[in-house]
């Protein structure tokens, strides 16, 4: 059974449209939809926006549905020319930039208390789409801090609100984890806030069209 973690409604329609669904529910008051995608076994949990709802959600689908691997994709931001508006990438790296225990221990920032380094490496698919580091934290913003933060010190290339702690979470349960995101806004661009609502229907078209593609290799 593939878990695949989604944080919002439209971002997890463009697999639901392409899903047989055999049943939904809702569990500790997430959405849970089980069926077939790409001939594949999947559950599908929309699991909210933020880093909490992320690591319930991913939990969920590996106690109660016995997800087997783990799927994260949805839109994010861009950090640097690099990564492109309204393009899909695939996730190398996460980070949680909002963990820091930096003056109690002296760990570099995003370092969980459990680990040695900033970054928990994702498993690779053979696809053609690039391959970048994301950060996650809970907030969406236009921080001139967090940017420097995230770009000079941890050399991240995306951001976004869920990713790093579905991550955590399959990393604890001992499972392989993927994540695939598509670019809805670029930082220092102009507000981050009216490039999502511009952009996000076409990036997440874009990542619709690649996800019979990573189905595939899943």
């Amino acid at each position: 059974m593939i878990g695949a973690v989604i944080a919002m409604q439209s971002e997890a329609d463009i697999l639901l449209d392409e899903m047989q669904i055999f049943r939904s529910l809702t569990v500790s008051g997430k959405k849970i939809h089980v069926g077939k995608a790409y001939g594949k076994d999947v559950a599908v949990c929309i699991c909210g926006v933020g880093k909490v709802n992320a690591a319930l959600g991913t939990q969920i689908l590996i106690s109660k549905f016995d997800a087997k691997k783990l799927l994260n994709f949805g839109v994010a931001g861009s950090l640097n020319p690099q990564t492109e508006l309204c393009s899909v990438y695939q996730i190398s790296a996460a980070t949680q930039f909002d963990f820091d225990l930096v003056q109690l221990n002296g760990t570099k920032i995003g370092t969980l208390n459990e680990y040695q380094e900033s970054y928990l490496m994702l498993n690779a698919l053979p696809l053609d789409f690039p391959k970048r580091k994301l950060g996650t934290a809970d907030r969406f913003n236009d921080s001139l801090d967090d940017f420097n933060l995230l770009t000079k010190e941890l050399q991240a290339d995306i951001r976004d609100m869920e990713g790093g702690a579905i991550v955590q979470a399959a990393f604890a349960a001992e499972l392989p984890v993927y994540a695939i995101k598509a670019i809805s806004d670029v930082a220092g661009s102009g507000s981050t806030t009216e490039q999502y609502l511009i952009n996000k229907d076409k990036a997440l078209c874009n990542l619709k069209t690649a996800l019979a593609t990573v189905f595939e290799y899943l």
